[in-house]
């Protein structure tokens, strides 16, 4: 096994020259020196706790953007919070919805991995790949997953990192790729999704604030969201080749021999299993067709629509993963034969499981973490007052634009939920740029990129812990200032590149979606 780079002021590879290279480094070295994310998000509930006591009699003269209502801070150190804190803390881990996207999952998952269906796939998948477009195939793929809801965060990601190393590439980057589209690419689909509904809602509902008959398409903003695709697989995949990977060269894989993912030549027997499995994986996704189509269909909300998240097939995303996995899994492992009895599929389960005990700690105190920032509604003051902040500036129009991404970009790192963030910041937005003759359209779009841009480098993100993990298979030593320090340069380059895209996007008068417009009224 080779040894662990042990220079502690370079230890993300490449040869330490350039400020650029220097300042990530000496950002992984701080960010390494952090406590371990589970006593980090510890560390931070407390934080929390003391800024909202000491904050809890100040009258900030800020107003809810929804209900009207002075926002106020409340003080989780009085006795009643501490009760409500203590009574809830079972619930606020066991309903914290990361938790059981991953475990269910990650029980389909592993299964086909264990029975060697991803191996399988993996290497029929990298025989017929060019060498040079497999990051950009790794990309689109991570992209396209935002169709299945946090998919892409279950599966893309770690699959990034075996194909990578089944390739002969340093497994970081492969993650780093696919995390950057999965992520920090995700307001860009050219495949509609049940955000495009959700944002939509959110903001007509803030435009109707101003124009009681306003109406909005839920896709307005699917062109753009397809050219960003384009524009993020093309950062990305420059990003990776010319920037990340290279730093990476002198990181050591240090992983469990056991626990590394083994690509190996298909034989005769296991050519007929492959061959078998993604034949009832393609039986498994017609059947499911063939269930959608009807108008009629159960897994349709009650108007008809398959995209809402009402509907019981976005609702459904997770189990079915879970059987689009386990079913050819299972089939490959028995006709491969390293499946013999029952007792096999559950003891691949049960390895999987004894993997994720690290991710369950951390999201023990991320839940926790979560629940009581929200609670505290520090999030919803700081989001209010950056809003009222920049609506004071009164700048020419793409700066406004431009400041609105960044503003977005910055709440982000503290306040993770798209649907949540959007709830809080559109009634103040979009009322605010219709005035200045901005379309709730444009401002829309202008949201899903700063709210994209920066996902990956805040530890707050609910699945940035799994990420780490991810990457602690290849690398032990890997720690929130290794991912961060990775992930910047996407994030900074996403964030530069893809608001001047939007700007020019909108200097070229290209319609930005279905019945939408750039101007007000």
């Amino acid at each position: 096994m080779a040894e662990v780079q042990t220079d502690p002021g370079n230890q993300s590879g490449g040869d330490g020259n350039g400020w650029v290279n220097r300042a990530l480094n000496f950002i992984e070295v701080v960010g390494n020196r952090l406590p371990d994310p589970a006593v980090l998000f510890l560390i931070l509930m407390v934080v929390v706790w003391i800024l909202s006591w000491l904050l809890s009699g100040v009258d900030f003269q800020a107003l809810h953007p929804a209900t009207g209502e002075s926002i106020q801070v409340t003080n989780l150190l009085s006795g009643s919070e501490m009760a409500r804190f203590l009574s809830g803390m079972v619930t606020t881990f066991t309903s914290f919805a990361p938790l059981g996207v991953v475990l269910v999952a990650m029980l389909g998952v592993g299964v086909a991995e264990q029975s060697g269906f991803i191996n399988a796939v993996l290497k029929k998948l990298l025989a017929v790949t060019p060498q040079m477009l497999l990051t950009p195939m790794l990309i689109l793929v991570a992209i396209v997953s935002h169709t299945a809801v946090d998919a892409g965060y279950v599966l893309v990601i770690p699959l990034g990192g075996v194909i990578f190393y089944a390739a002969g590439r340093h497994p970081l980057a492969g993650i780093a790729a696919a995390f950057a589209g999965v992520s920090g690419g995700f307001s860009a689909n050219f495949v509609p999704s049940a955000i495009d509904p959700l944002l939509q809602g959110f903001t007509q509902s803030a435009a109707q604030i101003v124009d009681p008959q306003m109406q909005l398409n839920p896709l307005n903003n699917w062109f753009f969201t397809s050219a960003s695709s384009v524009v993020i697989v093309l950062l990305g995949w420059w990003l990776t080749d010319k920037v990340i990977e290279p730093r990476l060269e002198g990181v050591a894989i240090d992983g469990d021999d056991e626990e590394m993912p083994e690509i190996r030549d298909l034989g005769g027997r296991e050519r007929k299993a492959l061959y078998l499995s993604l034949a009832v994986m393609v039986a498994g996704i017609a059947g499911l067709v063939a269930w959608l189509i009807p108008g009629a269909s159960a897994l349709r909300d009650a108007q008809g629509q398959l995209a809402s998240f009402g509907a019981p097939v976005m609702r459904s995303i997770v189990p079915l993963i879970f059987l689009l996995f386990i079913l050819p899994g299972v089939v490959f492992g028995y006709a491969a034969g390293t499946f013999k009895k029952s007792k096999d599929v559950i003891d691949a389960m049960s390895r999987t499981m004894s993997s994720m005990a690290y991710y369950i700690v951390m999201a023990f105190f991320c839940a926790l973490f979560i629940a009581e920032f929200a609670q505290s509604g520090l999030g919803t003051l700081l989001s209010v007052k950056g809003g009222n902040a920049l609506a004071a500036m009164d700048l020419p129009g793409p700066v406004t634009l431009i400041g609105i991404i960044l503003l977005v970009g910055f709440v982000n790192l503290f306040v993770g939920s798209a649907s949540a963030k959007w709830g809080l910041l559109a009634p103040i937005f979009v009322p605010m740029l219709m005035q200045i003759g901005f379309s709730p359209d444009l401002t829309q779009a202008a949201y899903r990129v700063g709210d994209s841009s920066t996902n990956i480098i805040t530890p707050l993100m609910p699945y940035f812990p799994l990420v780490v993990v991810y990457c602690q298979r290849y690398v032990k030593g890997t720690g929130i200032g290794t991912l961060v320090s990775m992930m910047l340069p996407y994030s900074v380059v996403f964030l530069v590149c893809w608001s001047l895209f939007l700007v020019a996007y909108w200097s070229l008068g290209i319609p930005l979606g279905l019945q939408a417009s750039y101007t007000y009224p």
